[in-house]
């Protein structure tokens, strides 16, 4: 067989500055070494991207990778990366997103889509099985995204389009790209890339699937992977109430992210976000392709000052960036989210923005003549004037745009204000109310102050307390549940200790990271039903049947290892430091419900990190993970990447 079956079995690359398109053929062997998705971007931004090269400039390129899996009946396979130099962090930007624009381009013929140079004038890319075009987009730029996905599908027939607003033609660097209408590739500020390529839009219509190499063999290990999922403890909570399950218990760890990270949660926080304030709200349930969750939430607004809306919303993450940061109520909740999705801007680093401003605002660090106005945590009105203001770079908003780092840099007295680890705005969770292996994540993460890449795959809500500080955190699941988890068992040794009913923090992150970057290769969901139940002895079964490759669980491991370890050496030569790998000040500091984080034991719990990862105590890895990932480097440093895999 000369080409993988599974996959459509091509790369699109469309160079803006030429106007020129071309194809790239898929080989057998890069397809095991890299599955899909995040691994497929990873190398291609790894090889492509010159060395420090401009975030913001003709060098850098946009990747959007399809999952393998993509197109399969395997519950949840939805997900698409989108990759490319940050121009928030300096680093790899990366974005995962669901829903259908993955399907439409493998539909279209394309496993991935490599975006290079900058058009002259603004420009869409337009992709109807197997054909492009590069096609004006004057009567689209300054649009927001919901009006310019209005245009698009009535031009292309119920296309899928990933779009930018305001903030994106604006150079925010938090800029997202919209995925639809109520999804989006949000962090790390890639639609700020796509502005600076003139890039309005990629919209996609794609009709002819792809072809499994075994169909009989994959639809039973599709079933086998739906009847896991439906039995994990935590399908029905996240059926039933989505990411909101989170919010209420880590508001009674002090754990949330309230007032710019100056309490561990707001006084009515359990009252004003309780689970009957949104089921008021909530209408029915929201579901990707291929999911069999439906972990998302229609919500309509009846009454009040923003009676009629109507939106896919209330995940946890926009709730606790504008309720808690920001002290917004329930319903301007919902509107801080539209306006976000209008402009095209990431909600997390939007709210981190907007909190650090309030509290430098009541600080007199900022005062009502740099704003044009007062600025409240709470104060609906002012909040959203101020996202209008950042979307469109005007008066304090072309300052606090360009994220909280650059602002502390830029205004006396910001610094300790600055809440981000590598220029990423942190979110949601506060460490000092609950350290776990989600925490330390925000630390290691290949992306900055982030939660989506690192969560201990069998997380307990339950419990807060640990006698074990630091090095460990609570396992609190019976023998089946460590059983069942689809984890090496070497390492599941290492992580799990049932004497002692405890996870080693460090070996868990290790692993969880790997386990996401697999998820966001072979493209399915790493909501908690999923991550508790599916690894790599599932995927590996399914990734055989759809392809016809034949690998093991180990390689499927060992191809998102080997990604994650190609992004890491990406930061590295970019300039990543030690030193970056840091909390801000205040949570070593000020104190949330009697706690601070103690600053060396967090380091330490670094350090085993680096040394589960085989990495050395700087968090480099050595040449002898490098040599067991097949990754080998010419002499003169990390200029060169040589697999022998294309």
């Amino acid at each position: 067989m000369s080409k993988p079956r599974g996959y459509a079995g091509s790369i699109l690359e469309v160079n803006l500055t030429e106007s020129k398109v071309k194809r790239r053929e898929l080989s057998m062997d890069f397809c095991k070494h890299y599955l899909g998705g995040i691994s497929f971007n990873a190398r291609i931004i790894y090889d492509e991207i010159p060395a420090g090269a401009d975030a913001l400039g003709e060098e850098n390129i946009l990747v959007f990778g399809v999952g393998t899996l993509v197109g399969s009946p395997f519950p949840t396979a939805a997900r698409t990366e989108a990759s490319a130099k940050s121009p928030i962090t300096g680093l790899f930007g990366t974005s995962n997103s669901g829903m259908f624009f993955g399907a439409r381009l493998k539909g279209a013929g394309f496993d991935s889509l490599v975006i290079k140079g900058r058009a002259e004038k603004p420009v869409y890319i337009l992709i109807e099985d197997g054909e492009v075009q590069i096609r004006d987009a004057a009567h689209l730029w300054g649009k927001d995204s919901w009006e310019t996905l209005d245009i698009l599908k009535k031009q292309h027939f119920e296309c899928e389009a990933a779009v930018i607003g305001p903030a994106g033609e604006n150079l925010v660097r938090f800029a997202c790209i919209e995925n639809g209408y109520f999804d989006a590739w949000a962090r790390t500020g890639l639609g700020a890339v796509m502005g600076s390529k003139n890039l309005k839009a990629v919209a996609v219509r794609g009709t002819r699937g792809v072809t499994p190499h075994d169909p009989q063999a994959l639809a039973r290990i599709a079933a086998t992977a739906r009847q896991l999922i439906q039995s994990s403890p935590f399908y029905k909570p996240f059926k039933s109430y989505g990411s909101m399950n989170a919010a209420i218990p880590y508001g009674n760890f002090k754990a949330l992210a309230a007032h710019n990270f100056t309490k561990g949660c707001l006084p009515d926080w359990k009252e004003n976000f309780a689970r009957s304030r949104v089921e008021e709200l909530v209408k029915r349930n929201v579901a990707c392709q291929s999911c069999i969750i439906a972990c998302a939430h229609w919500v309509e607004i009846n009454e009040g000052n923003y009676k009629g809306l109507r939106m896919k919303d209330m995940e946890v993450t926009p709730v606790v960036s504008f309720g808690s940061q920001c002290g917004l109520g329930l319903e301007a909740v919902v509107k801080a989210a539209e306006l976000g999705q209008r402009y095209g801007m990431d909600l997390v680093s939007a709210a981190g923005v907007i909190a650090m401003a309030i509290e430098l605002f009541n600080k007199g660090i900022i005062s009502r003549e740099d704003v044009g106005y007062d600025l409240a945590f709470g104060d609906d009105e002012a909040i959203f004037r101020l996202m209008d203001d950042i979307a469109h770079r005007r008066g304090l908003g072309a300052v606090l745009a360009e994220g909280t780092r650059r602002t502390a840099e830029r205004l006396e007295g910001a610094e300790a204000s600055a809440m981000h680890v590598k220029g990423l705005e942190i979110p949601m969770i506060d460490p000092r109310g609950r350290w776990s292996t989600w925490t330390l994540g925000m630390l290691t993460n290949i992306r900055g102050g982030d939660h989506l890449r690192c969560r201990n795959p069998v997380e307990n809500l339950r419990f807060n307390e640990n006698k074990y500080e630091f090095r460990k955190e609570r396992f609190g699941f019976d023998r089946r549940t460590y059983d069942a988890l689809d984890m090496p068992e070497e390492l599941k040794e290492k992580a799990i200790d049932l004497e002692t009913d405890t996870v080693d923090i460090a070996v868990m992150s290790r692993w969880a990271e790997d386990l996401i970057n697999l998820f966001n290769s072979v493209g399915i969901c790493i909501r908690p039903p999923v991550m508790d139940k599916i690894g790599p002895s599932v995927i590996a079964q399914a990734y055989t049947a759809f392809t016809g490759i034949r690998i093991t669980p180990e390689e499927v491991a060992q191809a998102a290892e080997r990604s994650w370890n190609l992004m890491k050496l990406f930061n590295l030569r970019e300039g990543e430091k030690p030193e970056d790998a840091r909390f801000p000040r205040r949570f070593f500091t000020e104190p949330v419900g009697g706690k601070v984080l103690d600053e060396a034991r967090v380091q330490e719990v670094l350090q085993e990190y680096y040394r589960a990862r085989n990495w050395d105590d700087s968090g480099r890895p050595t040449a002898e993970k490098l040599r067991e990932l097949g990754i080998n480097f010419c002499s003169t440093g990390m200029e060169s990447l040589k697999t022998g895999d294309t």
